[in-house]
Formats: C-alpha cells, sequence, structure tokens
C-alpha cells in the first residue's frame, strides 16, 4: 500500500512569537512528527561541541592550572583549590532560612521514600539441579554528581542527585556546582547547604563542561602535593545547560552516566477541557528557568491555543523574570502544535519525548497510559511540572532533546550494575556439555568445547 504523501508542515506566526505549527492533516510518519516538533536550532549543539572538547583537553592535560584558568573566565572567580572547606558547609547550613531548610527536608523525605522503594531484588534461578545463576545488583564506587548554577540556585538538584545515590549504597559521592563570585568564590550557600544536610562532604567549587571533565578523568595532586588529587568517578549524573549535557555525551564510555539531561524541556498534551491559565502557566514555569528553554503545546483545539496565547501575555508580563521567559517562548524550540485529534497528539508527544510532559486532557490518566517516550510525566491539573521539581518524590533530573525516547531519568538503577554469577556443579555442567560442544562447533570455535570437554577426562 502506498503511503499518503506529506504534507509540507507551514509554521503560522503566533502573538508574542509563540509560533503555530500546523501538523493536522498531514499525515507524518515518525520520521516527519520528529522533524516538524519545535527544537532548538540543529547548529547550536556542534558549536558547543568544539568548545567542550578544549575544555576536556584542558583539563586532562593541565588539571588544576586549567581550572584556575576557567573559573576566571567563566565565573570571574580566582581559587586556588576548588574543594569547599567542611566549615563552609557547615556555615551555610547553620544560616539556612528555617522554611527553606523544613522545605528542603520534607522533599528529602519523600525523595528517598520513592528511592528506597525503586532498589531492584537480587535474583537467584535454577535451572536444574546443580545449575544456578543470579543477578546480583551492586552499587558502583564512586559518583560524581553535578549541581548547575548560574541563572537559578538549584538545592532541589542536590537532592535529585544524592538520594537516589544514597539509596543505591554508593560509599563515596562528590558533588560540583559553579563558584560564584557573590559567595567568595564558592558555590550558592543554598546548595551547600543542602549538600550538609545530606552528609556531603566533598563538595567542589567547578562549574560546567570542566567540572564534568574533572569528575571523568581525575586530577592528580600537583605543586609538590600541597595540592590533593581528586579522584576519577565510575558515574556522573546531574542537569546542566548544553556544554553540560555535550561533556556528558562526550565523557560517555570513560564514565557511566545518568541522561544528556540539558536545558529543560515542557510539553502538553491538551484537549478543549483544559484550562487555559493552567497550561500558559506551566508553560511559563518551564521557560523561566533558560532564554533556550522549550515550552511546546500540543492540541487539537484552536480556540484553546488562542486562549492559551491571551494568558501568557497577560502572565508573562507579570512575572519577575519576564524578558527570560519571552526570549524562551519565542525560541524556535517553543510553540504550539495544532494536531488533527488527539491519536496525532499523542503520536506527536511520542515523536517529541519530551522531558516532562504534562497530560490535561479529558480522562487523563488513560491517555498519559498511552504515552511511551517522556522523561517524566505529570497527569491531570493537579500534577504540574513545579511538584515534580521540588516535592513530589520523583526525581527530576530527566533526559532532554528527545533523548526520552531511549534513556530514563535519573534513579537508583543509575548507579547499580547487574552482575550475572554462574554457579554449577559437575554433573549440572555434564548435563548441558554436548550442547556446549555442538554450538562451539557451528561457531568454529573448537577450544570453547575442549575448556568443557577436558574437566571429564580421564587423568
Amino acid at each position: 500500500m502506498s503511503q499518503t504523501p506529506e504534507r509540507p508542515v507551514t509554521p503560522i506566526s503566533a502573538v508574542l512569537n509563540f509560533r503555530t505549527v500546523d501538523v493536522r492533516g498531514a499525515h507524518l510518519s515518525l520520521a516527519g512528527l520528529r522533524a516538524a516538533v519545535p527544537r532548538a536550532q540543529s547548529g547550536t549543539m556542534a558549536d558547543a561541541e568544539d568548545k567542550v572538547l578544549d575544555i576536556i583537553s584542558a583539563v586532562r592535560t593541565r588539571g588544576f592550572a586549567a581550572l584556575r584558568e576557567l573559573a576566571l573566565t567563566f565565573d570571574g572567580v580566582e581559587q586556588t583549590h576548588p574543594r569547599v572547606p567542611a566549615e563552609a558547609l557547615r556555615a551555610a547550613l547553620a544560616g539556612l532560612d528555617p522554611e527553606v531548610r523544613a522545605a528542603l527536608e520534607e522533599s528529602i523525605r519523600r525523595a528517598r521514600s520513592f528511592a528506597d522503594a525503586q532498589r531492584p531484588a537480587n535474583v537467584d534461578v535454577e535451572l536444574g539441579e546443580g545449575a544456578v545463576v543470579s543477578q546480583n545488583w551492586v552499587p558502583v564506587a564512586r559518583v560524581g554528581l553535578y549541581v548547575p548554577g548560574g541563572l537559578a540556585v538549584y538545592p532541589s538538584s542536590v537532592i535529585m542527585n544524592v538520594v537516589p545515590a544514597l539509596a543505591a549504597g554508593v560509599e563515596s559521592i562528590a558533588l560540583a556546582s559553579p563558584p560564584q563570585r557573590d559567595f567568595s568564590g564558592l558555590p550558592h550557600p543554598t546548595i551547600l547547604a543542602a549538600a550538609c544536610l545530606l552528609g556531603i562532604e566533598e563538595v567542589y567549587a567547578i562549574g560546567g563542561a570542566q567540572a564534568i571533565a574533572t569528575f571523568a578523568y581525575g586530577i592528580p595532586a600537583s605543586d609538590g602535593g600541597s595540592l590533593a588529587g581528586i579522584e576519577p568517578v565510575d558515574v556522573v549524573t546531574g542537569p546542566g545547560n548544553i556544554f553540560v549535557a555535550t561533556a556528558k555525551r562526550l565523557v560517555k564510555g570513560v564514565v557511566g552516566i545518568d541522561s544528556e539531561a540539558g536545558t529543560t524541556e515542557i510539553a502538553i498534551l491538551a484537549d478543549a477541557t483544559a484550562s487555559p491559565a493552567l497550561v500558559a502557566a506551566d508553560l511559563i514555569s518551564q521557560a523561566e528557568h533558560d532564554p533556550k528553554a522549550a515550552s511546546v503545546l500540543f492540541t487539537d483545539s484552536e480556540a484553546l491555543a488562542a486562549d492559551v496565547r491571551a494568558e501568557m501575555e497577560l502572565q508573562a508580563a507579570g512575572t519577575k523574570h519576564s524578558s527570560r521567559v519571552l526570549e524562551a517562548l519565542s525560541g524556535p524550540q517553543s510553540g504550539v502544535v495544532l494536531v488533527e485529534d488527539l491519536e496525532q497528539g499523542i503520536a506527536a508527544c511520542n515523536a517529541y519525548a519530551a522531558e516532562h510532559l504534562e497530560v490535561m486532557t479529558a480522562d487523563a490518566a488513560a491517555v498519559a497510559a498511552r504515552i511511551r517516550s517522556a522523561g517524566a510525566i505529570f497527569v491531570g491539573d493537579y500534577s504540574p511540572v513545579s511538584l515534580g521539581d521540588y516535592c513530589a518524590g520523583s526525581n527530576h533530573v530527566l533526559p532532554t532533546s528527545g533523548t526520552a525516547a531511549f534513556s530514563s531519568g535519573l534513579n537508583v538503577t543509575t548507579f547499580l550494575r547487574a552482575i550475572q554469577v554462574v554457579n554449577y556443579t559437575r554433573s549440572a555442567l555434564e548435563q548441558v556439555s554436548g550442547h556446549i560442544v555442538s554450538l562451539a562447533g557451528a561457531e568454529d570455535l573448537p577450544a570453547h568445547g575442549e575448556a568443557v570437554t577436558v574437566r571429564f577426562a580421564a587423568r
């Protein structure tokens, strides 16, 4: 059967430059939908890769000297060693606003409850008498956790990184966050306080791609040992900007990573039953993160799309970071996607593979159950992304830029390895020895079979 030709997708100008892409009647394939949905301009990632490669090379070859130069260049901070003193961690916690501390403690409590329930059980399978194969979940030895800085402060990201690592049983945890000129070259005190609250003692004032490179390759001691070295880690996790996400992709294979968690994005699948005010508020909430943040509405209702635009005009004008929000909403990564019906809306959302996907439709739970590609799904009017950012108990370190189609958000298994253990007795091996010899012969690897038969040969 021949496919219906794909109709060109025409962008339509929109209020506040929050553009509209109309895919109704286009009969788009998965590839067509992926091409149609709003995305950041493709050249951005390539530009970032060249810069990140230079940073990684500098850190690997020049160690602390490179970190000092990068801290001065990007953060305006002069530093000798990036390690945060223990007394600075304790002072930050002592000076923490009591209401913020209470909020962090509740967020930790909920995150721990969810993380503790995620740890998979070890499995022993008896395949025959004396033939046992097991799968044991073992934590990695050391992890490096990245907490972004810059336009906002993210103590919540400390929780999201640290809690699942602790639940997994990781014994060595290092945390990095950008140095702040306003705080004597240390990370923001609220970030330090959150780390102290969780018992993390190894904290570094290192930002961006250089933090990822430091964790991946480590830095040897220098100046005759007066500058203590930084040991490499097994897994690097944490969100960040495009440079952090690019660095994680480039060191993958040297270390494990959680996902390419870059600049935040929200998608909302909504129909005519949705509240325009709530949809607008949630799109704006994620646009507040960064001028490159993505906010995308999928809907089959032109009336809702128009009402959401009107609400965004009103709400964006009154929010604190209005200019940042408007820049994000006006970028190529944001906009409205008009779909034919709910079926096409679900297909488009699966093609987009959002970091955060809100479902605000009639029978939202049933619709959400049909989503196959998303970092996290938020169901109905009372499950906004902001809930997941802080206090849902879920994790907000999630895959972006469509990578949710093949990767998961941060969770306990990020820090675990499944090790298979084979334990056969003599009689159990003898029972399958003929099969092993046959398969070894079929693969022209006779020594494989001989490694079995030698065990039963007369001596």
